[in-house]
């Protein structure tokens, strides 16, 4: 069986009822229209997540249907994912069916590809890996020209590493990101560069000022919007994308950006001087000139202590992945700041999820 979830006849249609929607939720926020930016039809998605399904000798990729959530659904071809994962998929099947160091007990896959070509495979087992397994999955990489990762309860076995390096284009400049196995990126990177193109416009109103960023992930807004102005302060509490950040900010040869491995609420308070914090020590909060603040929180939206914050800032560049919560934050800060920038950006094709940006300048500053 062929996954069928896609019809790419389909995606202009869907697309503009996406627009039409996403128009109507906001018809008492803003007049403007969002700006829409479209995804590649097929192979867009980077990463990619299956069960292995064992039946009699045969094994198979497997998802599950919410309405039936008990019954897997085979999966032979998945045109949503990357070109490398597609092609790797029967490959690694083959592989898996042949070796059964590999085989046994496993119970899901799972893919993290690059636009750059590269490809890193996590094996998920319901049993401790040992020499056997370790072998194994090394003659694979060498004959799939891949990365492995085994995993088990409380084990993780790197065979050579646990990450990707992307290169991403954004316009006429090259971005490079580590990306860990485990860690969060976006999983669109056609997309995710138009999302970084169109937020390097709005930070390049000012500047001659510095840059705060929350929810910063393995910075990747960070790094491109550290060429916008004159330093960038970020935030972000997973110690795995604090780790990506650092290192990506020396891939990409990025000396005026900082980061804390701080909640968005704690970092609110130090910044309000109600707390002192350790993870704070070696940053001067008060030499930052901070003038426009980018957020990108997860879907819950903001806080309201954070959403306080932030409406001090002359420009707000606010990126949701669910437009609800975002709609319900712009209640409070158009209350001082004026829209300008409305966009759309498809994540996601062929599902109702959207993900939005929005562009909030303090009233007084506001220009269409």
């Amino acid at each position: 069986m062929s996954f069928q979830a896609i019809d790419p006849s389909q995606y202009e249609l869907l697309l503009a009822e996406k627009s039409q929607r996403i128009t109507e939720l906001f018809a008492d926020t803003t007049s403007l229209s969002p700006e829409v930016f479209r995804s590649p039809t097929s192979h867009y998605r980077m990463r990619a997540e299956f069960r292995i399904w064992h039946q009699d000798d045969d094994l198979f990729y497997a998802m599950f249907d919410p309405a039936e959530p008990k019954e897997p659904v085979r999966i032979d071809d998945f045109p949503v994912a990357s070109e490398q994962i597609c092609s790797a998929m029967p490959k690694l099947l083959d592989g898996l069916r042949d070796a059964p160091a590999l085989r046994n007990r496993l119970f899901q896959v799972e893919f993290l590809s690059t636009l750059s070509g590269e490809l890193l495979v996590t094996l998920i087992y319901h049993r401790k890996l040992g020499p056997e397994w370790q072998q194994a999955a090394t003659e694979l990489c060498e004959q799939l020209d891949i990365e492995i990762i085994g995993r088990s309860r409380g084990q993780k076995v790197v065979l050579q590493r646990d990450y990707v390096q992307e290169a991403l284009p954004v316009g006429e400049q090259v971005f490079h990101y580590r990306q860990y196995e485990g860690g969060f990126s976006q999983p669109n990177a056609t997309v995710n560069s138009a999302m970084i193109q169109w937020a390097m416009a709005r930070a390049s109103q000012a500047p001659e000022r510095d840059l705060l960023e929350l929810y910063c992930g393995n910075g990747n807004f960070t790094i491109p919007l550290a060429g916008c102005c004159r330093r960038v302060l970020a935030t972000e509490i997973s110690k795995t994308s604090v780790k990506a950040a650092r290192e990506n900010f020396e891939l990409n040869n990025v000396h005026n950006a900082e980061i804390a491995r701080m909640s968005s609420e704690d970092f609110t308070a130090a910044l309000q001087g109600e707390r002192e914090f350790r993870r704070l020590e070696g940053i001067d909060l008060a030499s930052y000139d901070l003038g426009t603040v980018l957020v990108d929180p997860p879907r819950a939206g903001l806080d309201e202590a954070t959403c306080e914050l932030i409406s001090g800032f002359d420009n707000i560049i606010y990126i949701s992945c669910n437009p609800h919560t975002l709609h319900r934050d712009l209640q409070q800060l158009c209350k001082s700041h004026a829209l300008t920038h409305f966009a759309l950006f498809d994540q996601f094709p062929y599902t109702e999820h959207m993900e939005c940006g929005v562009f909030l300048q303090r009233a007084n500053f506001a220009t269409e």
